[in-house]
């Protein structure tokens, strides 16, 4: 990546729930080729579970990561899936007008 002051700030947006290891893998793939298309990844899925509850404080959780996604210049939609949780991401950034990026899993190949 070029450092940049002009580097959009992109949401990292995936599944975590479920297979939390394997998606927790997945969004640190997603994260490195963002990265190394020349953005700067967010993905407070990695972040906020290592100090929030994900049964207990969900509502925060979901409060945290659209506070943060406000600040974010584009949200990458990576995976197939778009669980519930991620329904409130994804519409709060439309209504934003905010551009929406699909990434599929196979382009994680690039990095490989």
């Amino acid at each position: 990546m070029e450092k940049n002051k002009e580097s959009p700030i992109v949401y990292i947006f995936s599944a975590y729930a479920g297979d939390v290891e394997k998606n927790t893998a997945l969004a640190k793939r997603y994260c490195r080729l963002a990265m190394e298309y020349g953005v700067i990844p967010i993905a407070p899925h990695l972040l906020f579970p290592q100090f929030l509850s994900e049964g207990r404080e969900r509502e925060l959780a979901i409060y945290m990561d659209l506070r943060v996604l406000d600040h974010c210049d584009e949200l990458w939609v990576c995976g197939d899936v778009i669980t519930k949780g991620m329904k409130a991401e994804l519409e709060h950034a439309l209504k934003r007008g905010m551009p929406v990026t699909f990434i599929e899993e196979e382009e994680l190949h690039v990095c490989d």
